[in-house]
């Protein structure tokens, strides 16, 4: 029974670590594509195609679905699964107010909170 847990807690662990991975990428992606868009006029086709935005937010979902809902399961404390909730649904916010500064914005605060939250999962299982 204890490897059962152990190998569910270094899942959640590793898909923790994903998670602020892709956060910090979304937000590195956001500002990367607000500098090269709109102050160099370059890129905008690629960079702010809407389907990296799906791809990005489906990831996040996923990834947050799964080891936010562990986390809790594993260690009790609400406040990352809620936490993070908050920053998916600023992300999916994003979604429909158009690309320019305030989808950067409701984003990169999106992933801050996600990122916040899976951080808060590793600190609970260490």
């Amino acid at each position: 029974m204890h490897r059962v847990r152990d190998a569910l807690v270094l899942i959640r662990n590793r898909l923790d670590r994903v998670g602020v991975l892709l956060s910090g990428l979304c937000a590195l992606h956001c500002l990367a594509g607000l500098l090269l868009v709109v102050g160099l006029g370059l890129g905008g086709g690629v960079l702010m195609a809407p389907v990296i935005h799906r791809v990005g937010l489906a990831l996040a979902i996923g990834v947050g679905a799964i080891t936010l809902v562990m986390g809790v399961v594993r260690h009790g404390d609400p406040l990352p699964l809620q936490v993070g909730a908050a920053g998916i649904a600023f992300m999916a916010f994003a979604l429909f107010v158009g690309h320019g500064t305030e989808e950067a914005v409701l984003t990169i605060l999106g992933v801050a909170l996600l990122a916040w939250a899976h951080l808060r999962n590793l600190r609970h299982s260490l």
